[in-house]
């Protein structure tokens, strides 16, 4: 009987010591630095952006639409698995970061500069706001070619906007190694909200922000999708079907690759249809047939923008000359330049690629979800 005893209590002791107490390998995957990280999948892709104290650049990201995920970090010192202590201390060369998980069907990565350079002094080499030293400047750590590119034309236009007395000294440098930060600091506004209001409020940033922006400083996140690998994907703003599909290879040349269709061979330089042109990948309105004309280059030409502010201009210095580059605000697509020999009354000649614009007929902009542009063909249908 004592030996029946004796054997179940070893029984006994084994199976709680197996059941309920995690071996090295679970206890490893609860440490700090394994927070919130998981297996990204094929649908996903990561924005790296250092904004000065990741408690105040994470909570900007979290609510935001196809994002599902906003990791608190470090990156772009050499030390691997840093401890806050140790980056605080200035020690370790490594920048306060947070790392983006977004899907760019619902979001696009311009979307995420966008809110980006509203959370932050890009003029500060020196810190953010009361946090001073290395660790806490701006950076942005692109993680491709197409990322680095859209992050140039976002500064750029940031730089054209004249917002800030100062240089802008946000640095674009490729992402190195990124180490999610301790547990505590993950959703800092959520789990100490009380203190994250306070401390955001001292620090002055929103003081900033509201000076600086006003009414403009809650980015509104475009109906733009973009797939890094294969091309943009299209969705029309105002569809309520919101129809997709693939770019063409000569859609995805033109407004990705800053590429030029043949003239005389593309679909609307004689189009003499009345409607409107959209961008091809977000569906912003650009021109009008009204303002459409002739002008014999073999592209479509145009004397003005139907939304003057949908349409950015740009210096282009390619093939040893100086142009003016013309592409759309919320897409960032190319859509062709901009010159001075036009018809009156503006003198002017949008030259535009076909490949970047979609058109929508005056009998469909209804249908389209266009309806604020009927009033211009209301005798016409």
């Amino acid at each position: 009987m004592d030996k029946l005893y004796a054997a179940f209590l070893i029984f006994l002791s084994y199976f709680i010591v197996t059941t309920f107490i995690p071996n090295n390998a679970d206890s490893a995957s609860k440490q700090p630095n394994a927070t919130k990280v998981t297996k990204k999948s094929s649908e996903t892709e990561t924005a790296l952006f250092a904004g000065g104290c990741f408690w105040c650049m994470e909570h900007p990201y979290e609510d935001q639409p196809g994002i599902s995920k906003a990791i608190s970090g470090y990156t772009g010192g050499k030390k691997k698995n840093p401890t806050y202590n140790q980056v605080a201390s200035g020690a370790t060369q490594h920048v306060e970061a947070v790392e983006i998980h977004f899907d760019p069907e619902k979001i696009s990565y311009n979307d995420l500069l966008e809110i980006f350079w509203r959370n932050i002094d890009p003029t500060d080499a020196d810190g953010q706001f009361v946090d001073r030293g290395k660790q806490y400047t701006t950076g942005i750590f692109y993680k491709n070619k197409q990322q680095k590119k859209v992050a140039e034309r976002s500064k750029k236009r940031l730089e054209d906007k004249k917002l800030f007395s100062k240089k802008i000294i946000t640095k674009i440098v490729p992402a190195g190694q990124f180490y999610p930060a301790e547990e505590y600091h993950q959703d800092f506004f959520k789990k100490n909200y009380i203190r994250y209001r306070v401390y955001r409020a001292g620090s002055g940033r929103d003081e900033f922000i509201k000076r600086v922006w006003g009414d403009d400083r809650e980015h509104k996140i475009s109906k733009t999708t973009f797939n890094n690998a294969t091309g943009p994907k299209l969705t029309y703003i105002g569809n309520k079907k919101k129809s997709k599909s693939h770019l063409t290879k000569m859609q995805y040349k033109v407004t990705q690759q800053n590429g030029t269709e043949p003239p005389f061979k593309n679909e609307y330089w004689d189009n003499k249809r009345s409607g409107i042109y959209v961008d091809i990948v977000s569906g912003e309105p650009l021109f009008s047939s009204k303002d459409k004309f002739k002008s014999g280059t073999g592209w479509p030409s145009f004397t003005r923008p139907l939304v003057q502010e949908n349409i950015v201009q740009e210096r282009d210095t390619t093939y040893n000359m100086v142009r003016i580059e013309l592409r759309s605000k919320s897409a960032d697509s190319h859509l062709g330049h901009l010159f001075h020999d036009g018809p009156k009354p503006t003198g002017l000649r949008y030259c535009i690629n076909s490949a970047s614009m979609k058109f929508i007929p005056a009998e469909k902009l209804k249908e389209e979800g266009y309806d604020d542009f009927l009033s211009l063909f209301n005798k016409g249908i």
